[in-house]
Formats: structure tokens, sequence, C-alpha cells
């Protein structure tokens, strides 16, 4: 276990200490939203995201240590552990290291070289080895039995070569050297499968694609799997940017041949070693090491993309509230017409329709007096649009009935409705609903993630949010653990209402699960609002430990403790009473008073439990009880006229909402039923490294038309003012995608992703502007 201390400690840069102290804290259950906000003076004020760090290392270094144990054992079973290999092994830090130790006494079915090995032929092998200047044939002819097998000289010699081949596959320090070279110098050549041109067009970027194995962004390396699952790419690693010649020597070879010291000095058994040493490489080392430089590519590929994922997400979920105010939802729709839902104050259902403004029913009218009827009706102080089929039409529609009743002083917002149908159709929609129509239930959703995007999106998952890069293409398990993470420390960093919360909100909070979720809910309908903390000790199989890692996350408004409606933990308000009776303060009167607060010394009240930090903590809450971290709440104003693509110019100018971030750029909703892609390069006058470092996930941005295909319905924006948009270059100007039997400079290939909704359609445009 010190072993995995000490590496943690390395990696995060902090003190062996902070570590065991936290791992331990995680070994007994706390989370980390409950370490990071209220156990400082034991991890050392460790933050949130170094505490997911080490939590998703330590999972990897236990099970290396447990591969370990296991090799060690299998190795010490067959009676061939030496001190040297248990001394590699210990020292091993990687599992593929440890694998490569392993290999030459893994179990594995009979080979040839052990079948040579059987029929007496490893003294040969070693002979020609150790001394070259033998004759093979009059050395293998000793060799030749027709008892064991060898029927003649070839046979033999054919046996020595697999003894010797294997040997050399299996050296630990060999396969680590080539995996390496092959890493740090290897080209990644993709080509189109043969006859799959039309089948595979929009994998065309690839075709004929050379690039850096070591260097390949993460949107590229699945687009490449992806488009080899599908049948329409191949690829291959080579030393460059040319097909590697069957016929000449792969520079990999003589790698092989100086690390076991074969050289060719004219010999007699020189050509025969040489031959050993091509097929050691071809036949056993070439597409193994293809295979886990490929995965090794696969995995920090889906890893960078599970990063983005999250991070959209994060943002999104802590995307600004509009608050407590009555909302109507529009679900747009044609045919089917537009659903309504009215939502008061506290996110309940008053009142529902359902009115046919569009073709081909045509009531534009009577749906305005349906929606103006309604409004005034309850008081409703914003309409909530879904971004899906028809929302613009829709949103004209709303624009109608803000122009002919001012009076209501209406405020409209579209909003991404991405997952409402998931969670209409879903078992809580239904409990949460029953007697409600699952259309009409999409509606409540999209008028609730504008109240409080946070409390309503942790009703769906993740996953069906739609702000993740390739998502289906990487490893779920992965994927889930780390959404789920980022839901975790969204909704405790806003904290929960503990009254008002939903089942699917409650589960997210620290130490909380689904069944202790329903629970709560069950004994609020029960016994009505919780108006001390106290009481969820009463709510069955919540215990004492579970007390412990939710309270401070949970808020009790208008209690009869002040301090529950702060992330004051319930252990520490005999810490905030000393303060106030210290300065002969009543508790009430300490709250919210920032003078008195900042005034205060936070070591003159430290103890045994609480340092500090944790005071600094709960001086800082007390100025501010409850805040909410979120940002002011905030829209974007769709330009009227500017409905579809279609109606989208070079040089306009436009105000639009952030819908997405990915490594080469962001996507933005302008009101088109399409997102636009801002390139990288185009968001900002200055060098950008990661485009998270300009805009997020619900920013509104102002942004510049610079191109426009309709066809193919792609957008190329620029948040840079100042950039100009380019005249349209003729199709044979050689510009834009490579076509087949071209072969630009590894420099010049930087083709973007294929497949992906709305990435791949942007992608073609904004490379053609980088290239300009």
């Amino acid at each position: 276990m010190n072993r995995i201390y000490a590496k943690l400690a390395d990696e995060l840069a902090v003190k062996q200490a902070q570590v065991e102290a936290t791992v331990t804290l995680l070994d007994e259950g706390a989370t980390v939203p409950f370490i990071a906000r209220y156990r400082k003076e034991v991890t050392g004020s460790l933050d949130d995201t170094q505490l997911r760090q080490l939590h998703e290392r330590l999972r990897y270094l236990r099970e290396l240590e447990d591969r370990r144990e296991t090799i060690l054992n299998s190795i010490g079973e067959q009676g061939k552990l030496t001190p040297e290999l248990e001394r590699d092994i210990q020292s091993a830090d990687t599992k593929n290291r440890l694998e490569d130790l392993y290999l030459p006494y893994k179990p594995k079915r009979r080979t040839k070289a052990q079948i040579a090995i059987e029929a007496g032929l490893e003294p040969l092998a070693n002979t020609l080895f150790e001394n070259p200047a033998l004759n093979p044939d009059e050395t293998a002819a000793d060799f030749v039995s027709a008892d064991k097998g060898v029927a003649d000289i070839k046979a033999a010699l054919d046996g020595a070569k697999y003894i010797l081949m294997e040997r050399f596959s299996e050296d630990a320090n060999l396969l680590g050297k080539l995996r390496e070279y092959l890493w740090r110098e290897g080209i990644l050549q993709v080509r189109v499968a043969e006859g799959k041109e039309t089948e595979g067009a929009k994998f065309r970027d690839y075709f004929e694609h050379n690039e850096a194995l070591n260097k390949m962004p993460s949107h590229r390396a699945l687009a490449v799997f992806r488009g080899r699952n599908e049948g329409i790419l191949n690829y291959t690693i080579a030393m460059d940017n040319e097909d590697v010649d069957p016929l000449r020597a792969h520079p990999c070879e003589a790698m092989v041949a100086d690390h076991v010291g074969i050289q060719d000095q004219q010999r007699p058994a020189d050509k025969w070693l040489r031959e050993v040493v091509r097929w050691t490489w071809r036949v056993k080392l070439s597409s193994h090491l293809e295979t886990e430089l490929m995965a090794r590519i696969r995995e920090q590929a889906e890893e960078e993309a599970i990063n983005v994922f999250a991070n959209n997400l994060k943002d999104l979920l802590l995307a600004a509230p509009a608050g407590p105010r009555a909302t109507l939802g529009l679900d747009p729709g044609l045919r089917t017409g537009v659903k309504v839902a009215v939502i008061d104050s506290t996110g309940q259902v008053v009142d529902h329709s359902t009115i046919y403004p569009h073709a081909p029913q045509n009531k534009w009218r009577e749906s305005i007096a349906v929606i103006a009827h309604l409004c005034e009706k309850h008081k409703i102080e914003i309409i909530s649009i879904g971004n899906g089929t028809a929302s613009r039409e829709t949103d004209k529609l709303a624009a109608d009935v803000l122009k002919q009743f001012p009076q209501l002083k209406l405020i409209k917002m579209m909003v991404n409705e991405a997952g409402a149908s998931v969670y209409s159709a879903s078992e809580y929609a239904a409990r949460e609903f029953p007697d409600l129509d699952v259309t009409i239930r999409g509606a409540v959703s999209i008028a609730r993630r504008l109240q409080d995007p946070l409390a309503e999106l942790v009703k769906i998952d993740p996953k069906s949010i739609g702000v993740g890069q390739y998502q289906h293409d990487v490893s779920q398990p992965q994927l889930a653990r780390n959404l789920n993470a980022v839901v975790e420390d969204c909704v405790n960093s806003v904290g929960v209402d503990l009254n008002t919360a939903s089942e699917p909100l409650l589960t997210s909070v620290s130490g909380l699960n689904a069944s202790i979720a329903s629970n709560i809910v069950e004994f609020r309908n029960v016994n009505g609002r919780f108006t001390d903390r106290k009481q969820l000790k009463k709510v069955p199989r919540l215990g004492d430990k579970t007390f412990e890692q939710a309270a401070g996350f949970l808020r009790i408004m208008d209690g009869s403790n002040p301090l529950d409606a702060s992330a004051v933990h319930p252990e520490a308000y005999n810490l905030v009473e000393a303060i106030a009776n210290k300065h002969k303060r009543t508790l009430q009167s300490v709250i919210g008073d920032k003078s008195f607060l900042k005034a205060i010394k936070p070591e003159d009240f430290v103890t045994d439990e609480f340092g500090v930090p944790t005071i600094k903590d709960i001086l800082s809450e007390l100025e501010k009880p409850g805040r909410d971290p979120r940002p002011e709440f905030r829209f974007a104003s769709y330009q009227e006229g500017v409905e579809e693509i279609k109606d989208l110019k070079p040089g306009m100018k436009l105000e639009g909402t952030v819908t997405n971030v990915t490594n080469f750029g962001a996507f933005v909703d302008v009101g088109v039923h399409q997102d636009g892609l801002v390139h990288i390069s185009s968001l900002s006058n200055t060098f950008v490294k990661d485009p998270r470092e300009v805009v997020k996930a619900g920013d509104i941005v102002m942004v510049k038309v610079l191109e426009v295909d309709v066809p193919r319905k792609r957008i190329s924006l620029t948040m840079r003012m100042d950039e100009t948009p380019q005249p349209k270059e003729s199709s044979d100007s050689g510009r834009g995608a490579s076509g087949k039997g071209q072969r630009p400079a590894k420099s010049q290939r930087q083709a973007e992703p294929a497949g992906g909704g709305a990435f791949a359609q942007a992608f073609a445009a904004a490379q053609q502007k980088r290239k300009r």
C-alpha cells in the first residue's frame, strides 16, 4: 500500500500523509464532495479536482497491485521466480510492463516453439545463435529424427527458428524499446477500403490520411476507429508517410537484431539468423505492438472525449437558473401540434394544453389567444421554447404574443430540449405525472430546465443530454463513472432544498442513494416539510454515517435553526454558537453581518476538530448563507428574419448560445436548427490552447458568419469580429477535403471527425478556413 501512497503523492505533487488520510476516508465510505468540503484539515485542503484524480488513479493502481500479486504467485508456482525477475516485477509501474515480464511464463496453448523444444531442437537454436560460424544445414542434420517428428533438415531449422522467435518476442526490455520507438516515430496510415468510397463518403477526409501516431487528437482518432468498425477505413502503423515496402527491411528489425546481438558478418548462419529476426518482427511483434499502440490511442482518445463530455455537462448543469418564476413551456411540433405546459414558481404543473399554429391546421391566431390567456391567468414571466423541430416557427409565435400583449411583460427564451423525450418516457416521469400524456411531460421538462437546469437535468441519463463528443464510441463504464461524478459534484456544490428536491436530485447528494432518496420523499409526504436537519435521522435507513455525509448539502429554508439553510455542517453548529457567544451576539444577528465576520480571526477558534481552513469556510458561508454559485441568468436574442440556414449570409453578426465545446472549437446555436462551428483559431485574437479558456456550454456569445453551405448544412462562424469571410473557391482549387490519389504533406493533413451529427456537419468548412 505504501507504494500506492507514494505514487499518488508524486503524481499529485502532495505529501504522502495527505494521500493516506484521503484514501482512509474514501475506504470508510466518504464521498469526494464531503471530503473536499468538510475534511480539509484531514486531507491538507485537497480540492475536488485533486480528489477526483486521486480516486480514479487509486482504482488503477490497486488493479495494478492485484495483477502484480497474481503474476508473482503464478510464476512462483511454476518454480521460475528468480530474484532478478521478482525485482523487475516489483518495480513495474504500468500494466504493459507487468504483462511484458509475465509473457514468457503466461500459461498458453502449445506453440510451435514449445513443440520444437519437446522435439529436442532447443540445443540447435542455442548453438546457431551463439556460434553463427557454424553451417546451419550441417549442424541441423544431427537433429533430424522421424521419431521426434523432425522429418528433415528444413524441419529442424524451422523448429529452431520458432524457438528463437518466441524467445525474442517475449523479451520484456525489447518489447518496451519497440513500443516506445513506434509511439515516438510511427505514422498512422489510414486508407479507404476498396469499393467503399461512395458508401463511406462521410469519412472522405480519412481516405488517404497520414498522421503522427502520438500527435493524433481525440476526435480524429475516434473518427478513424468508427470508420474501421463500419468497414470503411483500414489503417496500419508505418515509419513514414509512404506505404511500407514489404521487400524493405523495417527499422524495427534492426532494433531486434541489435537488442539480441545478431550481426551480419557474412558467416554461414548469419543469413538464417537474419531470417529469424525478420520473422520475429513481421510475424510475432508487428501486429501485437500495432494492436497495443492502437489500444493506447483509443484509451487516450476516449479519456479526452470523456473529459470534453464531462466539462460540457458540468457547464450545462451549472448554467444560470431563471429561478422561481412562473414559466410556460412550449414543446414545438408541426402536424402533432405544440404542447403547452404551465409551471408555477415552485415547479408544479398547474395547467397544460395543445395548440396547432402550424401547417396543416394553421390556427395561428387561436394559438396566440390560448398562450396569452394562460400567461395572464397564471401570471407567467417567461416562455421557454424547445429548440427541436418547428422551434423557430414556434419562437415566432411567441414573439407575436409578446408584441400583441406587451402588458403581460413576458420574455421568451429558446432552450436545449435534448433529453426531454427521454425524461418524458421514463419511469420517474410516469410516477411524477401519471395523468399527463408523454408529450405534455416533455413540455414540463422544457419549462423546468429553464427555471433550474440542474434540478431538471439530473432526472435524465447524462448521456442523453447531447453534449458529448463521440460518446457512443468510448468506454461506457468509464463514461458513466465520470459523468456521475460530475453530476454529484455539481449537485453538492449548489446544495439541495430538502423540502422541494425530487428523488433524482436527492439521489445525487453526498451519501444518499435512490432508496434513501425515495424514503426522504415518502417521509416528507407523510409528515410534512422538514423543519430541522435532525429530522433526517428519523428517515428509514438514514443512519449516522449517511447523515454525516449528506446533512451539510441539504438546505432547509425558514427552518427552526437558521444554520440549516446554509452549507455549515451540523457538526460545526457548536463552533458557530461559540463565535456568537464570545461576542455576545445572537446566532441570527451573526448570519449575514459581513463586517463582523471579516473581523473575526479564525485562529482564535481553532480546536482539535476544526482548523483554520474549515473555520474560514464557515465564516465565508455565514456571510452569504446558502448562496448559489451559479452565474446570473441571461439569454440570447435571436435575430428576426433569421430562422433557417438559408437566411444566413457571410458577414452577418448574430447572438447565440454555446451548445458544445470540443478540442477544436465551439458549436453555437444561432437559431436556425443547425449549430455553427467557431473553430479554435476563430475564438479569440490571441492564441487559444483550450477552447474552454474562452467559452463554455451555455455562454451567450456574439458571432459573425464566415461561410454557409446550405446543401451540406455547414456553418462556419467566428468570434473575431475583424475576421473577414473569404470568397468561396472553385471546386478544382485543391482546397477542402483531399481527393483520392492526392497525398498532402502531413502538416496539411488536419482532417476533422466524420459521422458525428453536428460535429461532422461543420468540420469541412472550418478546415477550409484554417487552411487558408
